[in-house]
Protein backbone atom coordinates (compact mmCIF):
# COMPACT_ATOMS: atom_id res chain seq x y z
CA UNK A 1 0.00 0.00 0.00
CA UNK A 2 1.78 3.11 -1.24
CA UNK A 3 -0.92 5.60 -0.35
CA UNK A 4 -3.89 5.74 1.98
CA UNK A 5 -7.08 7.57 1.17
CA UNK A 6 -7.23 10.48 3.59
CA UNK A 7 -10.98 10.08 3.86
CA UNK A 8 -10.46 6.52 5.10
CA UNK A 9 -8.43 7.96 7.99
CA UNK A 10 -11.05 10.52 8.99
CA UNK A 11 -13.02 9.49 12.10
CA UNK A 12 -15.36 11.54 14.20
CA UNK A 13 -14.33 11.26 17.83
CA UNK A 14 -10.85 9.87 17.23
CA UNK A 15 -8.57 10.36 20.24
CA UNK A 16 -5.57 11.13 18.05
CA UNK A 17 -4.60 10.80 14.41
CA UNK A 18 -1.21 11.66 12.97
CA UNK A 19 1.61 10.53 10.73
CA UNK A 20 5.15 9.85 11.93
CA UNK A 21 7.58 12.15 10.16
CA UNK A 22 10.56 9.76 10.26
CA UNK A 23 12.59 12.13 12.43
CA UNK A 24 11.11 11.35 15.84
CA UNK A 25 8.12 13.66 15.43
CA UNK A 26 4.53 13.48 14.27
CA UNK A 27 2.41 15.68 12.06
CA UNK A 28 -1.34 15.88 11.46
CA UNK A 29 -2.60 13.87 8.55
CA UNK A 30 -2.95 16.37 5.75
CA UNK A 31 -6.49 17.17 4.65
CA UNK A 32 -5.74 16.21 1.05
CA UNK A 33 -7.03 13.50 -1.21
CA UNK A 34 -4.28 11.10 -0.18
CA UNK A 35 -1.81 10.64 2.65
CA UNK A 36 1.54 9.47 1.35
CA UNK A 37 2.85 6.48 3.24
CA UNK A 38 6.54 7.20 3.37
CA UNK A 39 5.98 6.93 7.12
CA UNK A 40 3.21 5.14 9.06
CA UNK A 41 -0.03 6.80 10.10
CA UNK A 42 -1.20 6.31 13.69
CA UNK A 43 -4.87 6.29 14.68
CA UNK A 44 -5.74 6.04 18.38
CA UNK A 45 -9.43 5.24 18.93
CA UNK A 46 -11.78 5.09 21.89
CA UNK A 47 -14.05 2.12 21.18
CA UNK A 48 -16.58 3.43 23.67
CA UNK A 49 -17.28 6.12 21.05
CA UNK A 50 -19.90 5.12 18.51
CA UNK A 51 -18.10 6.77 15.59
CA UNK A 52 -14.95 4.76 16.30
CA UNK A 53 -16.94 1.53 16.29
CA UNK A 54 -18.58 2.45 13.01
CA UNK A 55 -15.19 3.21 11.46
CA UNK A 56 -13.77 -0.13 12.62
CA UNK A 57 -16.73 -1.96 11.11
CA UNK A 58 -16.56 -0.16 7.76
CA UNK A 59 -12.93 0.75 7.06
CA UNK A 60 -11.06 -1.17 4.33
CA UNK A 61 -7.77 -0.53 6.17
CA UNK A 62 -8.40 -3.20 8.83
CA UNK A 63 -8.72 -6.88 7.76
CA UNK A 64 -12.10 -8.44 8.50
CA UNK A 65 -10.77 -11.03 11.00
CA UNK A 66 -9.37 -8.22 13.17
CA UNK A 67 -12.42 -5.97 13.44
CA UNK A 68 -13.96 -7.84 16.35
CA UNK A 69 -10.71 -8.39 18.31
CA UNK A 70 -9.87 -4.68 18.06
CA UNK A 71 -13.22 -3.80 19.60
CA UNK A 72 -13.93 -6.96 21.56
CA UNK A 73 -13.59 -8.01 25.17
CA UNK A 74 -10.52 -10.22 24.88
CA UNK A 75 -8.08 -9.13 27.58
CA UNK A 76 -5.32 -11.73 27.62
CA UNK A 77 -2.05 -10.52 26.02
CA UNK A 78 -1.45 -12.25 22.69
CA UNK A 79 -0.22 -11.72 19.14
CA UNK A 80 -1.87 -12.82 15.89
CA UNK A 81 0.26 -12.50 12.78
CA UNK A 82 -1.44 -11.92 9.44
CA UNK A 83 0.02 -11.32 5.98
CA UNK A 84 -1.05 -7.68 6.20
CA UNK A 85 0.39 -7.10 9.69
CA UNK A 86 -0.14 -8.21 13.26
CA UNK A 87 -2.76 -7.88 16.00
CA UNK A 88 -1.20 -7.38 19.42
CA UNK A 89 -3.08 -7.17 22.73
CA UNK A 90 -1.15 -5.77 25.70
CA UNK A 91 -2.02 -4.78 29.27
CA UNK A 92 -1.13 -1.54 31.03
CA UNK A 93 -1.11 -0.54 34.70
CA UNK A 94 -4.24 1.44 35.52
CA UNK A 95 -3.15 4.94 36.50
CA UNK A 96 -6.72 6.25 36.36
CA UNK A 97 -7.42 5.15 39.94
CA UNK A 98 -5.11 4.99 42.94
CA UNK A 99 -7.16 2.33 44.70
CA UNK A 100 -7.20 -0.39 42.04
CA UNK A 101 -4.09 -0.10 39.84
CA UNK A 102 -4.12 -3.88 39.36
CA UNK A 103 -7.24 -3.55 37.17
CA UNK A 104 -5.06 -3.53 34.08
CA UNK A 105 -6.14 -1.58 31.00
CA UNK A 106 -6.21 -3.28 27.61
CA UNK A 107 -4.35 -1.79 24.66
CA UNK A 108 -5.20 -3.37 21.31
CA UNK A 109 -2.86 -2.75 18.38
CA UNK A 110 -3.13 -3.45 14.68
CA UNK A 111 0.23 -2.62 13.13
CA UNK A 112 1.78 -2.76 9.67
CA UNK A 113 4.65 -0.92 8.09
CA UNK A 114 2.24 1.84 6.94
CA UNK A 115 -0.53 1.90 9.54
CA UNK A 116 -0.88 1.71 13.31
CA UNK A 117 -4.36 1.45 14.79
CA UNK A 118 -4.72 1.35 18.58
CA UNK A 119 -7.96 1.06 20.54
CA UNK A 120 -8.77 1.66 24.19
CA UNK A 121 -11.67 1.84 26.63
CA UNK A 122 -9.86 3.97 29.22
CA UNK A 123 -7.03 6.51 28.96
CA UNK A 124 -3.62 4.85 28.80
CA UNK A 125 -0.63 6.73 30.18
CA UNK A 126 1.85 4.94 27.91
CA UNK A 127 0.07 6.36 24.85
CA UNK A 128 0.29 9.85 26.31
CA UNK A 129 4.02 9.41 26.92
CA UNK A 130 4.57 8.26 23.34
CA UNK A 131 2.69 11.32 22.07
CA UNK A 132 4.72 13.64 24.32
CA UNK A 133 7.94 12.16 22.94
CA UNK A 134 6.72 12.61 19.37
CA UNK A 135 5.75 16.22 20.05
CA UNK A 136 9.29 16.84 21.37
CA UNK A 137 10.77 15.24 18.23
CA UNK A 138 12.16 12.42 20.37
CA UNK A 139 9.72 9.67 19.50
CA UNK A 140 9.71 6.61 17.24
CA UNK A 141 10.50 6.95 13.56
CA UNK A 142 8.67 3.91 12.15
CA UNK A 143 6.31 1.10 13.10
CA UNK A 144 9.05 -1.08 14.57
CA UNK A 145 10.48 1.57 16.88
CA UNK A 146 6.93 2.65 17.82
CA UNK A 147 6.10 -0.86 19.01
CA UNK A 148 9.41 -1.20 20.85
CA UNK A 149 8.97 2.13 22.66
CA UNK A 150 5.37 1.33 23.56
CA UNK A 151 6.44 -2.06 24.96
CA UNK A 152 9.32 -0.42 26.82
CA UNK A 153 7.07 2.15 28.50
CA UNK A 154 4.48 -0.47 29.47
CA UNK A 155 7.24 -2.58 31.00
CA UNK A 156 8.64 0.44 32.85
CA UNK A 157 5.22 1.08 34.38
CA UNK A 158 4.91 -2.57 35.37
CA UNK A 159 8.40 -2.55 36.93
CA UNK A 160 7.59 0.59 38.92
CA UNK A 161 4.39 -1.00 40.21
CA UNK A 162 6.27 -4.18 41.17
CA UNK A 163 8.85 -2.08 43.05
CA UNK A 164 6.04 -0.30 44.88
CA UNK A 165 4.50 -3.61 45.95
CA UNK A 166 7.96 -4.81 46.99
CA UNK A 167 8.30 -1.78 49.29
CA UNK A 168 4.86 -2.50 50.76
CA UNK A 169 5.89 -6.09 51.47
CA UNK A 170 9.03 -4.88 53.25
CA UNK A 171 6.89 -2.47 55.33
CA UNK A 172 4.61 -5.35 56.35
CA UNK A 173 7.59 -7.52 57.27
CA UNK A 174 9.06 -4.72 59.40
CA UNK A 175 5.72 -4.26 61.18
CA UNK A 176 5.58 -7.96 61.96
CA UNK A 177 9.09 -7.86 63.41
CA UNK A 178 7.76 -5.26 65.84
CA UNK A 179 4.72 -7.43 66.60
CA UNK A 180 2.33 -5.07 64.77
CA UNK A 181 -0.42 -6.79 62.78
CA UNK A 182 -1.50 -4.92 59.59
CA UNK A 183 -5.09 -3.68 59.20
CA UNK A 184 -7.62 -6.22 58.03
CA UNK A 185 -7.67 -6.64 54.23
CA UNK A 186 -4.32 -4.92 53.53
CA UNK A 187 -2.41 -8.14 52.95
CA UNK A 188 -5.29 -9.66 50.96
CA UNK A 189 -5.36 -6.67 48.60
CA UNK A 190 -1.60 -6.82 48.10
CA UNK A 191 -1.72 -10.54 47.39
CA UNK A 192 -4.58 -10.02 44.92
CA UNK A 193 -2.57 -7.37 43.06
CA UNK A 194 0.41 -9.70 42.80
CA UNK A 195 -1.68 -12.62 41.53
CA UNK A 196 -3.56 -10.52 38.95
CA UNK A 197 -0.32 -8.99 37.71
CA UNK A 198 1.30 -12.43 37.46
CA UNK A 199 -1.64 -13.75 35.47
CA UNK A 200 -1.26 -11.18 32.69
CA UNK A 201 2.44 -10.36 32.71
CA UNK A 202 3.44 -13.95 31.94
CA UNK A 203 1.60 -13.97 28.59
CA UNK A 204 2.78 -10.41 27.92
CA UNK A 205 6.39 -11.50 28.29
CA UNK A 206 5.69 -14.32 25.82
CA UNK A 207 4.29 -11.74 23.36
CA UNK A 208 7.48 -9.69 23.62
CA UNK A 209 9.64 -12.78 23.19
CA UNK A 210 7.71 -13.81 20.10
CA UNK A 211 8.02 -10.30 18.63
CA UNK A 212 11.77 -10.56 19.21
CA UNK A 213 11.95 -13.89 17.37
CA UNK A 214 9.47 -13.17 14.55
CA UNK A 215 11.02 -11.73 11.41
CA UNK A 216 8.43 -9.02 10.82
CA UNK A 217 9.23 -6.84 7.82
CA UNK A 218 8.79 -3.59 9.75
CA UNK A 219 11.11 -4.61 12.62
CA UNK A 220 14.84 -4.59 12.00
CA UNK A 221 17.54 -6.46 13.90
CA UNK A 222 18.01 -3.67 16.44
CA UNK A 223 14.26 -3.55 17.14
CA UNK A 224 14.21 -7.29 17.76
CA UNK A 225 17.21 -7.05 20.07
CA UNK A 226 15.58 -4.29 22.09
CA UNK A 227 12.34 -6.27 22.25
CA UNK A 228 14.22 -9.27 23.64
CA UNK A 229 15.77 -7.01 26.28
CA UNK A 230 12.27 -5.84 27.23
CA UNK A 231 11.06 -9.44 27.45
CA UNK A 232 14.01 -10.33 29.69
CA UNK A 233 13.36 -7.31 31.92
CA UNK A 234 9.70 -8.24 32.26
CA UNK A 235 10.78 -11.80 33.01
CA UNK A 236 12.85 -10.55 35.94
CA UNK A 237 9.84 -8.59 37.10
CA UNK A 238 7.74 -11.76 36.98
CA UNK A 239 10.34 -13.49 39.13
CA UNK A 240 9.96 -10.66 41.65
CA UNK A 241 6.19 -11.14 41.53
CA UNK A 242 6.58 -14.85 42.26
CA UNK A 243 8.90 -14.01 45.14
CA UNK A 244 6.38 -11.46 46.41
CA UNK A 245 3.57 -14.03 46.34
CA UNK A 246 5.72 -16.44 48.36
CA UNK A 247 6.63 -13.70 50.84
CA UNK A 248 3.00 -12.71 51.34
CA UNK A 249 2.24 -16.36 52.13
CA UNK A 250 4.94 -16.28 54.82
CA UNK A 251 3.54 -12.98 56.13
CA UNK A 252 0.05 -14.50 56.31
CA UNK A 253 1.42 -17.47 58.29
CA UNK A 254 3.23 -15.10 60.64
CA UNK A 255 0.07 -13.02 61.14
CA UNK A 256 -1.85 -16.19 61.99
CA UNK A 257 0.89 -17.19 64.43
CA UNK A 258 0.87 -13.77 66.11
CA UNK A 259 -2.92 -13.82 66.34
CA UNK A 260 -2.96 -17.33 67.80
CA UNK A 261 -0.18 -16.37 70.21
CA UNK A 262 -2.10 -13.29 71.36
CA UNK A 263 -5.26 -15.37 71.90
CA UNK A 264 -3.32 -18.02 73.82
CA UNK A 265 -1.64 -15.36 75.92
CA UNK A 266 -4.98 -13.78 76.84
CA UNK A 267 -6.50 -17.18 77.58
CA UNK A 268 -3.51 -18.03 79.78
CA UNK A 269 -3.83 -14.74 81.65
CA UNK A 270 -7.55 -15.30 82.26
CA UNK A 271 -6.84 -18.82 83.49
CA UNK A 272 -4.25 -17.52 85.96
CA UNK A 273 -6.65 -14.83 87.17
CA UNK A 274 -9.31 -17.48 87.72
CA UNK A 275 -6.81 -19.62 89.63
CA UNK A 276 -5.77 -16.69 91.83
CA UNK A 277 -9.33 -15.83 92.81
CA UNK A 278 -10.69 -19.36 92.97
CA UNK A 279 -9.94 -19.85 96.74
CA UNK A 280 -11.37 -16.42 97.58
CA UNK A 281 -14.49 -17.21 95.54
CA UNK A 282 -14.89 -20.42 97.52
CA UNK A 283 -14.53 -18.65 100.86
CA UNK A 284 -16.88 -15.80 99.98
CA UNK A 285 -19.42 -18.32 98.77
CA UNK A 286 -19.03 -20.36 101.93
CA UNK A 287 -19.29 -17.38 104.28
CA UNK A 288 -22.11 -15.91 102.24
CA UNK A 289 -24.66 -18.53 103.35
CA UNK A 290 -27.29 -17.07 105.61
CA UNK A 291 -27.08 -19.70 108.35
CA UNK A 292 -26.22 -19.42 111.99
CA UNK A 293 -22.84 -20.35 113.38
CA UNK A 294 -20.72 -18.42 110.83
CA UNK A 295 -17.32 -17.84 112.54
CA UNK A 296 -16.79 -14.19 113.41
CA UNK A 297 -20.38 -13.30 112.72
CA UNK A 298 -20.69 -11.51 116.10
CA UNK A 299 -17.24 -9.94 116.09
CA UNK A 300 -16.94 -6.18 115.58
CA UNK A 301 -13.99 -6.50 113.18
CA UNK A 302 -14.97 -9.86 111.73
CA UNK A 303 -15.57 -8.53 108.21
CA UNK A 304 -12.27 -6.59 108.16
CA UNK A 305 -10.42 -9.66 109.39
CA UNK A 306 -12.09 -11.75 106.70
CA UNK A 307 -11.10 -9.26 103.96
CA UNK A 308 -7.51 -9.25 105.23
CA UNK A 309 -7.56 -13.04 105.11
CA UNK A 310 -8.74 -12.94 101.51
CA UNK A 311 -5.94 -10.50 100.54
CA UNK A 312 -3.34 -12.73 102.17
CA UNK A 313 -4.81 -15.74 100.41
CA UNK A 314 -4.60 -13.99 97.00
CA UNK A 315 -1.01 -12.94 97.64
CA UNK A 316 -0.16 -16.44 98.75
CA UNK A 317 -1.61 -18.03 95.64
CA UNK A 318 0.17 -15.45 93.45
CA UNK A 319 3.48 -16.19 95.21
CA UNK A 320 2.96 -19.90 94.68
CA UNK A 321 2.24 -19.38 90.95
CA UNK A 322 5.31 -17.16 90.66
CA UNK A 323 7.48 -19.79 92.35
CA UNK A 324 6.18 -22.41 89.95
CA UNK A 325 7.01 -19.97 87.09
CA UNK A 326 3.44 -19.80 85.93
CA UNK A 327 3.47 -16.02 86.24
Amino acid sequence: MDVIDQNALHINGVVYAGQLDGAGGIRPIEAADIAHCDHPCWLHLDIEHQASMEWLNDTPLVPDPLREPLAGNSTRPRINRLPEGALIILRSINFNTEEYPEELIVLRIYITDKLIVTTRRQPIQAVEEILEGLQRKQGPVNSGTWLVEMSDILTDHTSDFIDEMHDRIIALENDLLEQRIPPRGQLAQLRKQLIVLRRYMGPQRDVFSRLASEHLAWMDKDDRRRMQDIADRLGRGIEDIDGGIARTAVIADEINSLTAEAINRRSYTMSLMAMVFLPTTFLTGLFGVNLGGIPGGNMRYGFSLFCLLLVLLVLGVAWWLKRRKWL
